[in-house]
């Protein structure tokens, strides 16, 4: 099952202290006006990715605190799961779900570490590298 977090006191967010990207960031940083928690989850979490909606390409943690009123832009800013192949599985539902709840959301982008991981991850999901930051890298999923 999918489940979007919004709700500051939801027990997924005990997971956090497993992100393995941006371990640094509290669940208050992450569940916010603009922000929130996706999870594939059975009997427990299966895989976190957590998104920043904005309408603009972010090229570090902090521009995610920038308020955005009408959303373009869905950015997935972390990501990890507990079972092999759950991350793949929770970023296509999440990409559905957020279509389908933000009908002004158009592109799907990450905000992700300068790590060979992290390139392969999404390379092999279907991204392409959108911008090259200095410290960060965007990929951006094209979704018809």
């Amino acid at each position: 099952m999918l489940l979007f977090i919004t709700d500051i006191t939801n027990p997924i967010l005990e997971y956090i202290k497993d992100d393995p990207i941006r371990p640094e960031l509290p669940k208050e940083f992450r569940v916010a006006k603009n922000r929130f928690v996706s999870a594939l989850v059975k009997d427990a979490p299966q895989a976190i990715v957590c998104v920043s909606l904005h309408d603009f390409v972010p090229t570090a943690v902090d521009d995610l605190n920038k308020d955005t009123e009408q959303p373009t832009t869905a950015i997935f800013y972390t990501i990890w799961s507990y079972v092999p192949g759950a991350g793949t599985t929770l970023l296509r539902e999440t990409v559905d779900a957020i279509r389908s709840q933000f009908p002004s959301i158009n592109r799907f982008i990450t905000l992700s570490p300068k790590t060979e991981m992290a390139r392969k991850f999404h390379l092999k999901n279907g991204a392409m590298v959108f911008r090259e930051n200095e410290t960060t890298v965007n990929y951006e999923y094209l979704i018809v």
